[in-house]
């Protein structure tokens, strides 16, 4: 699918397909910004992209699915939500920092906690959403 082909989620939003892959997260940067730069948001451009790719690396090294869905939305002027649907029902957390052990991984969700005004997850019957809200400031 190309971004020419993605399509509204109902509130101003963008939502495309991708395969379950570490290279998808590329095509989820470009995704959101577009997004952004069509709601002249570029602002916020940086931390989306970040975000979204912690998202859908969790997304690949956590769950067993062969696709994931990549959203971008704008549900409220004072927040945009960017989020990763997979097939898993499992619930992610936080992982803090351990001072005996170092961890080469875990600690996207403290980014994504970090970049975001909130994040959490929405459960489905077959999976769920991670996502994380980005601050709109109020504009001039």
């Amino acid at each position: 699918m190309s971004v020419t082909d993605v399509r509204p989620t109902g509130v101003p939003g963008y939502s495309e397909t991708f395969p379950c892959l570490p290279s998808s997260a590329l095509s989820a940067r470009r995704l959101v910004r577009i997004a952004l730069t069509n709601w002249r948001l570029q602002q916020l451009v940086d931390d989306a992209e970040l975000v979204v790719s912690e998202l859908v690396s969790n997304a690949v090294r956590h769950t067993s699915s062969r696709v994931i869905r990549v959203t971008a939305a704008w549900p409220m002027d004072t927040r945009v939500r960017i989020g990763v649907v997979d097939r898993s029902r499992t619930i992610p957390h936080l992982q803090y920092a351990d001072r005996d052990h170092i961890r080469p991984h875990g600690r996207g969700l403290l980014m994504v906690d970090a970049l975001t005004y909130r994040w959490g997850t929405d459960l489905y019957p077959w999976g769920k959403m991670v996502w994380g809200d980005l601050a709109v400031e109020a504009q001039s």
